[in-house]
């Protein structure tokens, strides 16, 4: 090969790691907030309720449209298939399908940077103060992966959990592409079980490359919860839900062949359910690659602990471990999790008896 067309190359796999390395959005959720976050998760709901109201209203009008073609039949001008093509077409506009991609162009889609909900939360003015927090970089885990930092997620708080904005992220964006894999899947004759088994394994091998290991050096268990809770927030907006032992009602409902949102004492019910410590990476631990891995251990060491510690004055190493274990499923549903090598763990980490003695 010719020198020139060898730095060319050098050139293009540079431009491409830094380009995708834009996209490797990181969070910290070990170190704590040094105050209180607001609770901003009934903002965060309203969001997703308008976007909702957005998205049923642009099928409505295409049902409309539909329709008219099958009661009046195709006039002149009018943009009217067969009888046989707007009947199929009314029965998807009024198919969960439907609704769930709607809605996620007006709140999961966008650039390759950033999703249209990233840029809303990401400029929003919230009422409550502080609704955010990111750690200074002298003090954040990724000291020694300043990409990661440049790129890192703060920690917002929402009907009580802690978690990285870009877990909301996932959730509609990745969450909504575990949903389009396992309806293919379906749809091409697989079993729900196996179909399932197909929209994780896409999780956990863009956890190992482009949204993972291969570029930030993180392997988070915590983004495959959200992208599996956004799957199931996507199928349930036409239908409950059963979600432990309480069933969540269908978000949208038909009425008279159109979509409505179902009451608004419900709103709570679009989001909340879905929010839970298994989106915080401290709780629900990460993977880190062998190069960063000694340092993120020894910040959250001497850093962290003491303020876990505080949180949790009367847990034990066992304890802590035992809830961080009852992260690995959600309601017993399998979403993948992953116990690899370099799990920087709180109770390995600062609920030993090494590290407490140490404190003592």
């Amino acid at each position: 090969m010719k020198l020139p067309q060898l730095t060319s190359l050098l050139l293009c796999f540079v431009l491409l790691s830094n380009a995708v390395t834009a996209l490797a959005f990181e969070t910290d959720q070990y170190n704590l907030p040094p105050v209180p976050l607001a609770d901003i998760g009934d903002e965060v709901s309203e969001y997703v309720h308008t976007a909702l109201d957005k998205a049923l209203a642009k099928i409505n009008a295409e049902i409309t449209e539909s329709q008219q073609c099958l009661d009046q039949g195709p006039k002149k001008g009018a943009d009217c298939s067969s009888v046989e093509k707007e009947r199929g077409k009314l029965e998807h506009l009024r198919s969960n399908d439907a609704v769930a991609h709607e809605l996620f162009k007006e709140i999961g889609d966008g650039s390759l940077l950033i999703t249209k909900f990233g840029k809303w939360i990401k400029d929003h003015k919230f009422r409550a103060h502080p609704s955010s927090y990111k750690a200074d970089y002298s003090e954040s885990i990724f000291v020694a992966a300043p990409l990661d930092y440049a790129t890192i997620s703060p920690t917002v708080r929402l009907y009580g959990t802690e978690f990285g904005t870009d877990k909301l992220e996932h959730f509609f964006q990745q969450g909504y592409q575990y949903y389009h894999i396992l309806r293919k899947a379906e749809k091409a004759g697989a079993a729900t079980g196996k179909a399932l088994k197909k929209a994780i394994a896409w999780g956990q091998r863009t956890e190992r490359t482009y949204f993972g290991l291969l570029v930030s050096g993180v392997y988070s268990n915590a983004d495959l919860y959200a992208n599996y809770a956004g799957m199931r927030f996507y199928e349930g907006l036409t239908k409950p839900l059963l979600i432990s032992d309480k069933s969540r009602p269908a978000s949208v409902t038909l009425d008279k062949g159109y979509w409505k949102i179902n009451d608004d004492s419900l709103r709570r019910d679009l989001i909340a359910p879905f929010l839970t410590d298994h989106m915080n990476e401290a709780l629900n631990a990460s993977a880190f690659a062998f190069h960063i891995y000694p340092s993120v251990r020894r910040i959250v060491k001497r850093s962290a602990c003491p303020a876990w510690r505080e949180r949790y004055p009367d847990l034990t190493k066992l304890e802590m471990a035992e809830l961080s274990k009852s992260l690995e499923k959600w309601n017993g549903e399998d979403y993948g999790f992953t116990r690899k090598k370099r799990l920087v763990t709180l109770a390995e980490v600062c609920f030993s008896n090494e590290s407490t003695i140490k404190d003592n």
